[in-house]
C-alpha cells in the first residue's frame, strides 16, 4: 500500500483518516446519547468532557483530511458509473464534510455560549468563540441536534452505497478503502455480471 493515493486505490494516509474518523463518529454517537441520559452527577460532566473533546479531535482530523485530499489526487470512480452516480457520490461526500465540520463547530458554540470552561481531555483549554448568551446557546443546540440526525442519515446512505458497490455492482470501491490488514480480502469478481436491481 502506498502513502499517497493512486488512480486505483486510496493511500494509507487517506485510509487512516477515513477509518479513524469513522470510528470516532460512532464513539461520539454513543457518548452523546449516554451523556444526555445520565443523571446529574460528576460522571455526567466527565462524559460531556469526553464528548466535547472527541468532537474537537474529529474537527481537527477532518480539516487535516481535507488538506490532504486537496494536496493529492483521488482514485478514479468505477468506469461503469453513470453521471448521476458520480454526481450523487460527490454531493454526498461534500455534505458529509460540511456536517462533520458543522457538528463540532456548533458544539463549540454551545459550550462557549453556556460559558462552560473546558479543557480538552482535561489538558488543553478550549477558548470561547462567542460571548455567553442563552439565545445563542439554544439556537446552537437546535442546529447541533439537527446535524446529528442529518449525519446519521448520511452515514446510513454511505454504508448502503458501499454495500451496493461491493455486492451488486461488484466493483472495488469498498476494497480499495479497506485498512491494510484487510488487504487480502477477496476482490469482487469483475468478470461476473452485476446483479440487476429490482425497480
Amino acid at each position: 500500500m502506498t502513502v499517497g493515493n493512486t488512480a486505483r486505490a486510496w493511500g494509507s494516509v487517506a485510509r487512516g483518516f477515513h477509518w479513524i474518523v469513522a470510528a470516532l463518529i460512532f464513539v461520539q454517537f454513543t457518548l452523546g446519547w449516554v451523556a444526555e441520559e445520565w443523571h446529574r452527577s460528576p460522571t455526567k460532566v466527565d462524559l460531556f468532557v469526553w464528548h466535547k473533546s472527541t468532537g474537537i479531535l474529529i474537527l481537527t482530523l477532518v480539516v487535516l483530511r481535507l488538506a490532504w485530499r486537496a494536496a493529492t489526487s483521488t482514485p478514479d470512480p468505477p468506469a461503469e458509473s453513470s453521471r448521476i452516480e458520480r454526481f450523487a457520490a460527490s454531493a454526498s461526500h461534500a455534505l458529509l464534510y460540511v456536517v462533520m465540520i458543522g457538528l463540532p463547530m456548533s458544539g463549540w458554540v454551545i459550550n462557549s455560549a453556556a460559558n462552560f470552561p473546558l479543557k480538552l481531555f482535561w489538558l488543553v483549554p478550549l477558548p470561547a468563540i462567542t460571548a455567553p448568551s442563552k439565545s445563542i446557546q439554544h439556537a446552537a443546540e437546535d442546529v447541533h441536534e439537527t446535524l446529528v440526525w442529518i449525519l446519521a442519515a448520511l452515514v446510513t446512505i454511505h454504508v448502503a452505497a458501499a454495500l451496493r458497490h461491493h455486492f451488486i455492482k461488484r466493483n472495488d470501491v469498498v476494497t480499495r478503502m479497506l485498512p491494510g490488514f484487510l488487504g487480502g480480502m477477496r476482490q469482487p469478481d469483475r468478470n461476473a455480471q452485476p446483479r440487476t436491481e429490482s425497480k
